[in-house]
């Protein structure tokens, strides 16, 4: 036994450590490789991942891990030991239906879609990109069929995100919000404010929003000797270990709210990654998230339930207000509140706001199970894409930059990732509800840009767990139910009816 377990610990940390290489790759290829470095640098992502895939089903681990399972030795196991046995058995019955040469494939022609990708939105030729997506969507198709999850195709690919989650749960749960969001946001249209709004202009220089996104980063709790902030096309966050956690933003663009809010969203997830145990736990599978729901529900937490609430900018409309004098000169607080919050569709999902957000998101979910079904080609794409925003959203896009080609997911092959930023969104309004209920008082703290309440909270309740429960049972612990898209539908009420004056 002690044979087995010496066994099993040692390979979780070594694949632990191939994870690590292979992130540190991934963040360099989007943040300061050269861009004649990616046809080597996909031969070396596709190298770490088959050999990283092979290390996790081979017959020697495998051996170990069921070995364990039997009942008569699992029983003396410790607890910690047990739910090991049990998460990798999970996890590597899993790998074992995947051979390692697709594991290569996918690494290497997502690798080559995600530079197609970066070309094809640059110069807005999205035919640049569709032989790309054909195959990976092909390659999708094909991981279906080696897992056969029961149900939709699709479970197959949304599992791997969120565990437990399949096409039918999801499609109750936006069959309901959905017309509560496109009835929300005509009463705003039609509202006598809505039509009086008007958009400020701000304009800043990529210095001055590194140096707020720098005063958020340090403001919300990361530190620099584990966490670095950094510029990418598209913001994302990376773990490369336990004490080293990258995110990115980006200053391309002239309103330095969008930099601002990437930063606190990205934060959101950095800190996560930090909270997650490290104790007895440390290069073991129970140091992970359970589901990329749950951590997208701490980057939207700190992105909306606190970036954009009312508290918050009682602290830092002043610090705004400092570094762009000119440009918020006739502003005041309350003004400056309701711009932040501004309900206006959009065709870009990273700048979309609160309400419409999710809108964004389960038009992306639609196409995906349509594409998976052959029910949609990947030439149709772009006007379907097309269609659905103007009938969710009223606003057509007139390129395909602004439209299909506007995310990289789909040039990683991350289908069944996009649901993922509803459900987290879910979370966030239900987790909000439970801090302010059990500590009414935090709005004040937060007005004081006190937030260590607020993250010691979490970390208590969400970052602690690792994978020891799912996502679904961590939820349910802490905010007693599962997954309910009607506390978010309230929390948006409660805020933009006051916001405009909606009875």
């Amino acid at each position: 036994m002690k044979e087995s377990l010496d066994f099993i610990y040692k390979e979780q940390k070594e694949l632990g450590k191939f994870g690590g290489i292979a992130s540190l790759l991934g963040w360099d290829q989007m943040t300061y490789m050269p861009s004649a470095g990616g046809e080597e640098r996909s031969d070396q992502l596709s190298l770490i991942s088959r050999l990283a895939h092979e290390r996790v089903i081979s017959d020697d681990f495998y051996h170990h891990i069921t070995r364990l399972n039997e009942q008569h030795t699992y029983e003396t196991l410790g607890k910690k030991d047990q739910m090991v046995v049990k998460r990798l058995l999970d996890d590597v019955e899993k790998s074992r239906k995947i051979p390692s040469s697709f594991v290569e494939k996918m690494s290497k022609t997502t690798t080559l879609a995600y530079m197609a990708w970066q070309e094809a939105k640059t110069q807005n030729k999205y035919k640049h990109f569709a032989p790309h997506l054909e195959k990976v969507i092909g390659l999708q198709r094909e991981y279906c069929d080696y897992m056969r999850l029961p149900g939709h195709p699709y479970n197959s690919l949304l599992d791997d995100y969120e565990e437990g989650m399949t096409v039918a749960k999801l499609q109750t749960e936006f069959s309901f919000l959905k017309p509560k969001l496109v009835e929300l946001l005509q009463k705003i249209t039609a509202s006598k404010r809505y039509e009086k709004q008007q958009e400020l202009s701000i304009k800043a220089d990529k210095i001055k929003q590194q140096e707020i996104s720098m005063f958020l980063f340090q403001k919300l709790g990361l530190t620099h000797d584990k966490t670095r902030l950094d510029e990418s096309a598209h913001p994302f966050t990376t773990t490369i270990g336990d004490d080293d956690v990258r995110i990115t933003t980006n200053y391309n663009h002239d309103n330095p709210l969008f930099s601002f809010f990437s930063t606190v969203h990205e934060a959101g997830h950095a800190l996560y990654e930090l909270g997650l145990p490290q104790n007895e736990l440390k290069d073991t599978v129970l140091s992970d998230t359970p589901s990329l729901g749950l951590h997208e529900s701490q980057s939207r937490f700190w992105e909306n339930m606190i970036g954009r609430s009312e508290p918050f900018w009682s602290y830092f409309y002043p610090v705004f207000k400092k570094t762009y004098p000119d440009e918020l000169r006739l502003m005041d607080p309350i003004t400056w509140y309701r711009f932040i919050n501004q309900v206006k569709p959009s065709l870009i999902r990273v700048e979309a706001d609160e309400l419409t957000y999710c809108l964004h998101v389960i038009l992306r979910f639609e196409l995906e199970l349509l594409l998976i079904e052959g029910k949609v080609t990947v030439t149709e794409l772009p006007s379907v894409w097309n269609q659905k925003m103007n009938e969710y959203l009223s606003v057509v896009p007139q390129t395909d930059q602004e439209g299909v080609l506007q995310d990289m997911h789909w040039s990683g092959g991350d289908f069944g990732y996009f649901p993922t930023y509803a459900i987290g969104t879910i979370y966030a309004a239900q987790l909000y509800y439970q801090l302010t209920k059990e500590h009414p008082k935090i709005t004040n703290e937060i007005g004081w840009g006190e937030f260590s309440t607020t993250l010691q909270w979490l970390r208590t309740h969400i970052h602690c767990h690792g994978r020891t429960l799912t996502a679904d049972e961590i939820i349910k612990n802490t905010c007693g139910e599962g997954l309910n898209a009607n506390v978010f539908v309230t929390y948006l009420k409660d805020k933009y009816y006051q916001l405009y004056d909606l009875s």
